[in-house]
């Protein structure tokens, strides 16, 4: 049977759910993935409240939709960031300018999300942790292996209770795998898992989009970490290197003409999503596939139909024998 499609509701948080369950059905998907901003999903309220939970749920069935993750990203990503006031506008206005406020509420927002996804009856909440170390990428000036050890022990530090709330509400953490955060490629996954006792709560939300650019394979992380794809997200990204552009984007906006990749409408980048379906299918992932549409050159409505249509014609079920299994019985062997 094939996977759900959903809509991730984070690029449209500037409209009411109610408006956008009501396009998102128009345009075909099966679900949203909502986001914790806007009028979407108040984790902190629905950590207490079951019936705005019930409420919600409610929105969603008006249109024919469900609902299989929620995602609280923004939260997140304000654990274990270095927290300068690029990043006020995801936390309250009482917490702005104060880096260890931020991150004091966003501990205690994160372990709301999981009682919220328990009242919500969702076992997944997918969403970034944020990295005290991502600005010693570039080994210079230069960087010790201990100063990299110390940032995945205070990852740790930050996220091993918020994952015993997870535990307690039977709630699963999927980190989108992305630069910025603690894991950010295969080797950097591996390590994050390692710094928590790869703990079951721990998983991740794969996004192909953030590893095609940095010149991986995607699929090959699926079949890398069988077991912790706990949620996907469909995105697509296409690399324009041409001897000038520059793979780290030059400084410049996503859409700028002068970068050297950028997002694209699903389908319309160079990720391989055949590899990507079949390696999906090979571990048994069932869950849904959630359209995080991104594409500075294209209309969003026209965008989300269109990638929309295109993962319901990609996504194919296993198959249920050998092709040469029918071979096989007709000759007796």
């Amino acid at each position: 049977m094939p996977r759900q499609v959903t809509l991730f509701t984070g690029q449209w948080a500037d409209l009411p759910l109610t408006e956008l369950a009501a396009k998102a059905a128009g345009f075909g998907f099966d679900g949203l993935e909502l986001a914790c901003w806007g009028d979407h999903f108040d984790v902190d309220r629905a950590a207490v409240d079951k019936a705005y939970c019930d409420a919600k749920r409610q929105v969603l069935a008006d249109e024919g939709l469900g609902c299989w993750a929620i995602s609280h990203h923004l939260a997140g990503q304000l654990v274990c960031d270095l927290n300068d006031d690029r990043s006020d506008a995801f936390a309250p206005e009482s917490v702005h300018g104060d880096p260890e406020a931020k991150r004091e509420w966003a501990i205690n927002t994160m372990k709301n999300a999981a009682r919220a996804a328990g009242n919500l009856g969702v076992d997944v909440v997918s969403g970034f942790t944020g990295s005290s170390i991502w600005h010693l990428l570039y080994s210079f000036p230069p960087v010790s292996a201990d100063m990299i050890d110390v940032g995945y022990r205070r990852f740790a530090e930050l996220w091993n209770p918020i994952l015993d709330v997870f535990d307690e509400c039977g709630v699963r953490f999927a980190l989108e795998v992305h630069p910025t955060e603690i894991a950010f490629d295969i080797v950097s996954a591996n390590r994050a898992l390692e710094a928590i006792g790869r703990r079951d709560a721990f998983g991740f939300n794969f996004d192909p989009s953030h590893l095609q650019w940095q010149g991986m394979e995607p699929a090959r992380f699926v079949q890398e970490f069988q077991d912790r794809i706990y949620h996907v997200h469909m995105k697509d990204a296409a690399v324009t290197l041409d001897g000038r552009t520059g793979i780290l984007g030059s400084h410049l906006p996503f859409g700028a003409g002068e970068r050297g990749w950028d997002f694209r409408s699903v389908g319309r980048g160079d990720v391989d999503f055949e590899a990507i379906i079949r390696a999906l299918n090979q571990i048994g992932y069932r869950g849904p596939l959630s359209v995080e549409w991104e594409d500075s050159g294209m209309d969003r409505e026209h965008g989300a139909r269109e990638s929309c249509e295109y993962v319901r014609e990609i996504d194919f079920s296993p198959s249920g024998m050998a092709f040469d299994a029918a071979f096989e019985e007709k000759h007796g062997k």
